[in-house]
């Protein structure tokens, strides 16, 4: 099974597995699709976080393709001469946003770990459709014409040749578009896959990142010394679940896990999604974990990120009491978990331009993987017609507190910055999988992903109703909460306390498989996007 953003992409997975690919297989198809169909979420210019379960031998790895800072990086990298934050699209459309991709280099190394089809056939589909042509999607063309009047999408010569017509009119949802560089960078990667941090297309994103505006100090040999990192999965028990996702840089499997571990004291099963109760304390689950995760978590191989002590059961079960009473709490402050002093600061963007997908193969081995440019777009720069990320913007652009100190989230030369992805698989007690999970959204990631495991493990919901649940956003004071919640619980939000920001739209894409007991799959598609789910 395949559940991803766009038909096209699911439909690339779904022939890899029936060409006898495997979940890796499939992964690659999927990604190199999402990539020319979704480029406002993804690309081959983009990171991602892979998780993936290895049914055969029970083997769970995270392959983190989170991007890199240049070796020219420093704390001040969005400081103006005089010192002060770069505003947010200052920082965006700059090549100071961009960091060295790495998509492709966790996809190869998953490959060369527990592939099965040749590296090559993975880019089949997304260089046929890049040559041939494919129908812009709805949602496409209304992120072209709604970005372009506010962002220099139309201003630089690449994507304005791609996405607008000779009279400078954004293209229409069903115009069929071919991207021959699209098509050259995929034949490129099939045969080397190193083409984008070596030879000529390197060169070519190195010239569109050190192009004016605020040109960006990202070298060549930035690019060559990039290399993923293989991690042990953040794994943490759930009721009778095992509930496993990604570490730092990935700031998911802290932050969702912390959520879970702070409900696991009530009884969530008897509030489920139509009570008061049972919204009320996953709104205070999300504010304190969040508030955790804003003060801690960055690359751990810069600072310390006291994962244990966040998801210690002591200090877990200190949290979780605050949850306990009959009101709003008044504020959302981060806890001294052990190995800590005192809380670190933020200064973050919220950005949503992500996609996330899961594959499930006939034997049962699980991509769960999130994959992202960052903002719409990215930094708006092309180079082999592909976008490349603003990854870099997920640092905090201030990188001192209050005290001056810097904060864990400050930009630095070869540092990840923080990361939102969540990609998740669920296990029984017996170990075998029940269901992966995921999506995108900038920090919002956190708690949709959060939102379906409470619906699923909890309310005992299907992964369709589960993703279709309004989701409620809980990060700091303001209450996010979509359209659709029921208006008698938006009152009775109020009447608690809870400072609301209701009946507004939540750009989740969440996309799910699950196992049923008879070892059948089932699966959901957001949608708030434009996925589906598929078999073979």
């Amino acid at each position: 099974m395949v559940s991803a953003a766009n038909p096209h992409a699911v439909e690339a997975g779904l022939q890899a597995l029936r060409n006898g690919g495997d979940a890796i297989d499939a992964a690659i198809a999927v990604q190199s699709v999402l990539g020319l169909v979704e480029p406002q979420s993804s690309g081959l210019g983009g990171g991602a976080f892979l998780l993936y379960f290895d049914a055969q031998t029970g083997d769970l790895t995270v392959y983190d393709g989170r991007e890199t800072a240049p070796a020219s990086a420093s704390p001040g990298l969005f400081l103006d001469a005089n010192g002060a934050p770069l505003g947010f699209f200052e920082a965006v459309f700059s090549g100071h946003s961009v960091g060295v991709p790495g998509a492709i280099p966790a996809l190869h190394a998953a490959h060369r770990d527990y592939g099965t089809l040749d590296w090559a056939e993975g880019f089949d589909a997304a260089t046929g459709l890049a040559s041939d042509g494919f129908e812009i999607s709805p949602r496409l063309a209304g992120f072209i014409a709604r970005v372009a009047p506010r962002t220099p999408l139309d201003e630089w010569e690449a994507p304005r040749n791609y996405f607008f017509d000779a009279e400078g009119d954004p293209l229409p949802a069903g115009h069929v578009l071919t991207n021959p560089a699209y098509a050259e960078t995929t034949r490129a990667l099939a045969a080397n896959p190193r083409a984008l941090h070596e030879g000529p297309i390197a060169e070519e994103i190195i010239a569109a990142v050190q192009a004016e505006p605020r040109p960006g100090g990202l070298t060549l040999a930035d690019l060559a010394d990039y290399e993923i990192t293989e991690r042990g999965p953040l794994c943490r028990p759930y009721r009778q679940y095992t509930v496993c996702s990604a570490p730092p840089p990935a700031s998911g499997g802290v932050t969702v896990n912390q959520i879970l571990g702070l409900l696991e004291r009530y009884d969530m099963a008897a509030t489920g999604p139509d009570t008061l109760e049972g919204w009320r304390r996953f709104i205070e689950a999300s504010r304190l974990a969040y508030a955790d995760r804003d003060a801690y978590v960055a690359d751990a191989d810069f600072v310390t990120v006291p994962v244990e002590g966040l998801l210690d059961a002591d200090y877990i079960a200190a949290r979780s009491a605050l949850i306990d009473r009959e009101t709003a709490l008044p504020a959302a402050q981060p806890g001294i978990p052990a190995g800590i002093d005192r809380p670190g600061a933020d200064a973050t963007p919220d950005s949503p331009g992500t996609s996330h997908f899961v594959v499930v193969d006939s034997d049962g081995d699980v991509v769960s993987m999130t994959t992202t440019v960052e903002s719409v777009f990215g930094s708006h720069r092309m180079a082999g017609g592909f976008f490349l990320n603003n990854q870099l913007t997920d640092f905090s652009r201030n990188p001192v507190n209050a005290e001056g100190a810097l904060v864990p989230n400050a930009p630095d030369s070869g540092k990840r910055p923080r990361s939102s992805m969540s990609p998740t698989i669920v296990f029984d007690e017996n170990g075998e999988f029940v269901l992966a999970t995921g999506s995108p959204g900038g920090s919002s990631i956190i708690a949709y992903t959060a939102k379906t495991l409470v619906a699923m493990l909890d309310w005992g919901l299907t992964p369709q109703d589960a993703i279709e649940l309004p989701n409620i956003v809980a990060r700091g004071n303001v209450v996010r909460i979509e359209e659709g919640m029921d208006i008698s619980l938006i009152a009775g939000l109020q009447q608690l306390g809870f400072e609301l920001d209701a009946n507004r739209g939540e750009n989740s894409g969440i996309h799910i498989v699950r196992r049923l007991e008879d070892g059948s799959l089932i699966g959901g598609a957001d949608p708030r996007r434009e996925g589906i789910v598929g078999t073979p």
